[in-house]
């Protein structure tokens, strides 16, 4: 167990460093670097199913297409819904929106628990209660400060919920599938990375490019490869309460990006940071009753 946390938590401290690691890119900008992140980190995930023994896994996915062809028409959509999320992780730290999107990663649990309840009928707990009572009074403070949410937010909060429930609801939630979204996106990668003048143009004057783009790659498997295998080692609920650590990371990552939180939206936060940690202290007492009952 304890290298299943380790390895959890190495994930995101490394989906942090390349979330920082993502503004010394410049002149890239998000969509180049969203392109060539994806067409690096292929290669490294195919030789990682290949070798542990997953990649039977791709041809279920295509088997299961093929008993149904029109089930083609839902892997680009859910691979759209990816690739959005994707680019959105490396474009906002460039563009002066990381608080905005580590905000959305602390409101996916919430809006997860919420999404359990409305389609899958799901019960809450009293923290849980609590936890979404949280969560609408900072939600609430922020409609009232600025008059809406952001849509970097929104677009985490809510995009991956419908991403895991179509993904669960097709039964493509599993390596293969994620395999096949990503080689969906190879495409669309491609043009983002060689398209135009932009890209040779940033290489040519910047060539330690070079070195630093491969390293994206490297940094984007590294990431994937020990999130998987922690998935693996860990129990389903302690592995759900350690990926809390990478939205506390991420809001490190857009302080050190020069951003900061203002003196009005410290009520959007506080709230939403309190709800997170009544999630915690629910995902505790349950593991710890688990091991108690075993």
């Amino acid at each position: 167990m304890i290298k299943g946390i380790v390895l959890s938590v190495v994930a995101s401290v490394l989906f942090a460093v390349m979330y920082y690691y993502t503004s010394t890119l410049a002149p890239l900008d998000g969509e180049q670097v969203f392109g060539w992140r994806t067409l690096l980190t292929v290669p490294f995930l195919t030789l990682f199913m290949i070798f542990s023994a997953d990649w039977r896994r791709v041809s279920e996915t295509l088997r299961w297409i093929k008993q149904r062809p029109r089930r083609l028409l839902f892997l680009p959509l859910s691979a759209a819904l990816l690739g959005v999320q994707l680019w959105l992780f490396l474009w906002a730290p460039l563009h002066g929106k990381a608080l905005e999107v580590s905000l959305g990663y602390f409101l996916l649990p919430l809006t997860m628990v919420l999404a359990g309840r409305v389609i899958f009928r799901d019960r809450l707990s009293l923290l849980q209660k609590l936890a979404v009572c949280c969560a609408i009074i900072g939600v609430g403070n922020e409609l009232y400060q600025v008059g809406g949410v952001s849509w970097a937010t929104l677009v985490v909060a809510l995009g991956y919920p419908v991403y895991f429930i179509l993904r669960r609801h097709f039964g493509t939630d599993n390596l293969g599938g994620l395999w096949c979204e990503l080689a969906l996106m190879l495409p669309v990668a491609g043009w983002f990375a060689f398209g135009g003048n932009g890209p040779q143009a940033a290489l040519a004057t910047h060539p330690l490019l070079y070195v630093q783009i491969p390293l994206l790659g490297i940094l984007s498997a590294s990431a994937l490869v020990c999130y998987i295998l922690a998935s693996r080692l860990l129990p389903f609920s302690l592995f759900g309460l350690l990926s809390y650590v990478e939205p506390v990371l991420l809001v490190v990552v857009a302080l050190l990006l020069g951003e900061s939180i203002g003196r009005d939206e410290w009520l959007t936060y506080i709230p939403i940071w309190l709800a997170v940690l009544l999630l915690v202290a629910e995902g505790t007492r349950h593991l710890l009753r688990r091991r108690q009952i075993k």
